[in-house]
């Protein structure tokens, strides 16, 4: 095989859309094969509840089963185990195949911070990037839309084509709309509601069987305790105005919810990060999805009925999101340090 294709990810779970950018990429660029490789863990994406590497690597497999005659499920990031970067499978797969045929496939979500990836001047050198992009989400029309540490990089850029200095080169593919999401499916199915239309039967069959992304509230409890036990871990690493709600007389689509602001984005990144902590140590619970870590400007960790949100604190006063729970029961959290 000369021309192949690099599809890494969680796919927790592989949905329709995952099966379809490997359809529409393969097609577009002629590809002779794609490889789909499931990460062990993303090094840019605290853990989640979800099934075991080994339940989403047969999802994988069952999948795209329809096109093994283009498609293999790679197990090597699993197989390697801890933290999977881009690079160093790319490395791998450059000693087995032609190096100047191979294009890792990455979603436009997974562009914008694409520049701040481990080693990606070695990356830039070992690989085409294909960027797919689905409609209504833009591409770059210039330059100085790229990520700012890409730009360096580029060459020459018309038509969604930008070539670099490495002498590979970025392209972007649409793809027919599919609104899915790994995180919408997961909350679906733990709420009981159908996903026919966003993964195959199949793999629908297989999440059914070993019961796959079952509520974790049997776990936890009693979920006001456990608001205030994220709301004492919080105040444990000072976190600022920490205020806890029971949301259940409302609307919010959360039973309860706690909210704290840091003093930098860097802190409210840290604040979230103790919570994560004190929950695994307590209750072995990984949340449902995290979001906005990389950032801190608003992490958001979701524990089914309680949602946790952290915040830069000047990014709190504009979202006011205590002003959206008004109807709802103050908890009245109090720093244990101070009882």
């Amino acid at each position: 095989m000369s021309r192949i294709g690099i599809f890494g990810g969680t796919f927790n779970p592989l949905h329709v859309g995952h099966i379809q950018c490997v359809r529409t990429v393969r097609s577009r660029l002629s590809l002779e094969h794609i490889f789909v490789v499931p990460a062990a863990q993303n090094p840019r994406k605290p853990r989640t509840e979800g099934p075991k590497d080994s339940e989403r690597l047969e999802m994988c497999r069952i999948g795209f089963a329809a096109d093994a005659e283009f498609v293999s499920v790679d197990d090597r990031e699993i197989t390697r185990g801890g933290l999977s970067y881009t690079v160093t499978t790319v490395e791998s797969f450059a000693k087995e195949h032609d190096p100047s045929e191979i294009h890792l496939i990455i979603g436009m979500d997974q562009f914008d911070d694409f520049d701040r990836w481990h080693r990606i001047d070695r990356l830039l050198e070992l690989t085409n990037v294909v960027v797919v992009s689905r409609m209504g989400h833009p591409i770059p029309q210039m330059i100085s839309d790229f990520p700012e540490g890409l730009r360096p990089y580029i060459t020459d850029f018309e038509k969604g084509f930008a070539q670099l200095s490495t002498g590979r080169h970025i392209e972007f593919v649409r793809m027919s709309d599919v609104d899915v999401s790994a995180s919408d499916v997961r909350r679906r199915i733990r709420t009981g509601r159908s996903v026919e239309r966003f993964v195959t039967i199949e793999v629908e069959d297989f999440i059914k069987k070993h019961g796959l992304y079952g509520p974790i509230g049997p776990r936890i409890g009693d979920y006001e305790q456990f608001a205030r036990f994220c709301g004492d871990a919080l105040y444990n690493k000072k976190g600022l105005n920490v205020r806890g709600f029971d949301l259940r007389p409302t609307s919010a689509p959360s039973e309860f919810a706690v909210v704290a602001s840091g003093t930098s984005t860097r802190h409210a990144s840290a604040l979230a990060e103790s919570v994560l902590n004190a929950v695994k140590d307590e209750f072995n619970v990984f949340p449902q999805s995290v979001e906005g870590m990389g950032e801190g400007r608003w992490v958001l960790l979701d524990y089914g009925s309680l949602i946790v949100h952290v915040f830069y604190d000047f990014v709190r006063q504009e979202y006011r999101l205590e002003e959206l729970w008004k109807d709802g029961r103050d908890l009245g959290l109090k720093d244990p340090l101070k009882l």
